[in-house]
């Protein structure tokens, strides 16, 4: 079974994960209120919150908008009818308001410094596209991988969020009226081929980004975001 399946599944269960074979499996530990994941070696995988309340509720938020956009643009398109436009802004002002609760909490919390690309991201990348391990490289709460991700997913979704919300001009609601006057027709055609291409590549991101989230090598970060307690470094110290 895969080491990463085994990792996760103790931190959260103390059980073996190992088909019943203990001596195979990483086994928590304890030290002063802190847990490690021993490995056979005897080497400490040291595993604590990854992920606050607050931040996993906005993943969850921002994934339940993401869908809830999703289904009601390309439903239609299909041929399943429904009043998919209510449904549509509303999640699209749910997603505003959970990005600019993230941008604010990255600017007053977290800092950019986790998120930030730095050298030894570009050597764990050169290193894996060349087939082979870059020695010498820092830990990292997050690797090259995830933060490439994380990049993409900003720009899509920011430029998702830019047009949408000039687009909730053309729409009634209870709180204004349209006025699509305030744009040209060129600067419209503009607004709505980006916001395809934004929407095009969300939904690309979001089929990698499930895709690898329910690999069992990275089961552990799955379940992090689901309980909170997860490896601390997605990227250990490498000599």
């Amino acid at each position: 079974m895969p080491d990463w399946w085994s990792l996760s599944f103790t931190s959260l269960s103390g059980k073996s994960a190992s088909n019943g074979d203990e001596s195979n499996c990483p086994r928590a530990e304890g030290d002063g209120g802190r847990r490690f994941l021993m490995n056979d070696d005897n080497s400490p995988r040291p595993t604590e919150i990854r992920h606050k309340l607050a931040d996993r509720l906005f993943h969850w938020i921002m994934a339940a908008s993401v869908f809830g956009l999703g289904l009601s643009a390309f439903l239609p398109i299909i041929g399943i009818k429904f009043d998919w436009v209510p449904i549509h802004w509303i999640s699209g002002v749910i997603l505003t308001a959970a990005v600019l609760y993230h941008i604010l909490r990255v600017a007053f919390v977290h800092g950019l410094r986790e998120m930030v690309p730095v050298w030894d991201d570009c050597r764990e990348l050169a290193g894996q596209l060349a087939f082979r391990e870059a020695e010498g490289l820092g830990p990292a709460k997050y690797d090259a991988f995830q933060k490439g991700f994380h990049l993409a997913a900003a720009v899509s979704v920011l430029a998702l969020v830019a047009t949408g919300l000039l687009m909730l001009a053309k729409i009634d609601t209870a709180f204004w009226k349209r006025n699509p006057a305030i744009l040209s027709d060129m600067i419209w055609g503009v607004v709505y081929v980006v916001h395809g291409i934004a929407a095009m590549a969300v939904v690309f991101l979001v089929i990698i980004h499930v895709y690898f989230g329910i690999l069992p090598e990275h089961r552990a970060f799955l379940i992090s975001m689901i309980r909170g307690r997860g490896p601390k470094l997605a990227r250990s110290l490498r000599r």
